[in-house]
């Protein structure tokens, strides 16, 4: 009877488990906690082809949240006070049957679409809580190549983000290339100084 009662008891503890969380919905509550929030930022890779970037002041934006989409503009600002800021960029985040999808809307000043927009992909791992990776999808591998960008069929984008508990919290954003036309692009947010962000082009 008491081996009857023991088991009984293991079995319930084994019901009571929580099983463990899944890393893309912990990312995506991470990311969530800063809905509202913009971010300085600047350019943190040191590649030739990415110097119109260099020194120049850069702004994230976690605008707007939903359940299954978190839009993120992108600034870009002048090299000089009287230049002006480039508010074309938006990284859009999604949830999908699979996984997370990564696209990036550009769009012109007026609010019309860039030919070249609307271009990304989707995890194909799980990734973790703080960092998710978007291999380029055929749809964009195709727009590439239409638009005469070959170069960028290879791309993966990168993107992390601290958990609550981190010292010092950051927002990043990676674009890595292989083969032959390498590429490594790095811009890095500061999530304990906050600002004030216009919306972007066509926002």
């Amino acid at each position: 009877m008491r081996r009857v009662a023991l088991l009984a008891a293991l079995a319930l503890s084994a019901c009571a488990i929580t099983p463990p969380a899944n890393p893309q919905d912990t990312f995506w509550a991470n990311l969530s906690a800063h809905c509202g929030k913009a971010y300085p930022g600047k350019l943190a890779s040191d590649e030739a082809a990415d110097a119109d970037f260099k020194g120049r002041p850069m702004l994230m934006h976690v605008r707007s949240c939903s359940e299954n989409e978190i839009r993120i503009p992108f600034h870009v600002g002048p090299k000089d006070a009287d230049g002006k800021w480039d508010r074309s960029r938006t990284w859009v985040i999604t949830r999908t049957t699979t996984g997370l999808r990564l696209k990036h809307d550009h769009r012109h000043e007026d609010g019309s679409e860039d030919r070249l927009t609307q271009y990304g992909g989707d995890t194909a791992t799980a990734g973790t809580a703080t960092a998710q990776a978007f291999p380029v999808d055929a749809e964009s591998i195709a727009l590439f190549r239409r638009e005469g960008r070959d170069v960028s069929v290879t791309n993966v984008w990168e993107v992390e983000i601290s958990d609550s508990s981190a010292a010092n919290p950051r927002f990043v954003y990676v674009l890595r290339r292989t083969g032959a036309n390498a590429r490594f692009f790095r811009v890095e947010f500061d999530l304990s100084t906050t600002m004030v962000a216009p919306p972007p082009w066509g926002g």
